[in-house]
């Protein structure tokens, strides 16, 4: 079955006619901050957690989340800033992505802060040891480091966070009945192995291999 849509926005004026244009301190927002300033530095210094986006040179997508204590992002300098990889599955799509094309971008997210920062640049992988051993964690060195050199940045408004009531706990769903990530490896995979072993493999994976 074909789901078929009716309208279909194919130009930007068919948009504009329903959203307007953007006030002159939002496009002004975008464009004056080439750089990462205090205010971005003071964000990025508490983040826990982002999301990288990157597309191969057919331009499939993908976004790849990013997490740590508050502040392991590195700021190198003012338009540049690197990022530790620590192990995972292997599978390395945002490696692989960036060596075909270099292009990415950024979102960074703080626990109960509503707003977000964006930036969008070019990325390199590095394994410069100056670069990597200030990201250490107990005393484990990241083996690599996505160094980002940074073209736009600009913080975006806090409605999505509010009208998800994202940090409000007292709303967050009941996730009880949603499948452990092992069920969905067996399923999605077909692996010829039980939930409980794939569930053992990933207890023991998260003990042995965070970083």
């Amino acid at each position: 079955m074909t789901v078929e849509f009716n309208e279909v926005v194919t130009a930007e004026a068919q948009f504009r006619a329903v959203t307007g244009n953007p006030a002159e301190r939002v496009v002004k927002k975008h464009l004056q901050l080439p750089a990462l300033d205090r205010h971005c530095r003071a964000f990025i210094g508490k983040c826990p957690f982002l999301l990288i986006s990157s597309r191969d040179a057919a331009g499939n997508m993908d976004i790849s989340p990013k997490g740590d204590p508050p502040g392991f992002v590195r700021m190198l300098d003012d338009k540049t800033l690197a990022i530790p990889d620590r192990p995972g599955n292997r599978r390395a799509d945002t490696f692989r992505n960036i060596l075909e094309n270099p292009r990415v971008g950024l979102l960074f997210l703080i626990p109960g802060k509503q707003e977000t920062l964006r930036m969008c640049g070019t990325a390199t992988i590095v394994r410069d040891r100056w670069v990597r051993e200030p990201m250490a964690v107990a005393g484990k060195l990241p083996e690599f480091a996505i160094v980002v050199h940074v073209n736009e940045v600009f913080f975006h408004c806090a409605k999505c966070v509010i009208r998800s009531r994202l940090w409000d706990t007292a709303s967050w769903p009941d996730i009880a009945d949603l499948a452990h990530h092992a069920q969905l490896l067996v399923e999605h995979g077909k692996l010829d192995m039980s939930v409980e072993q794939v569930r053992a493999k990933i207890q023991q994976n998260e003990r042995e291999r965070l970083y």
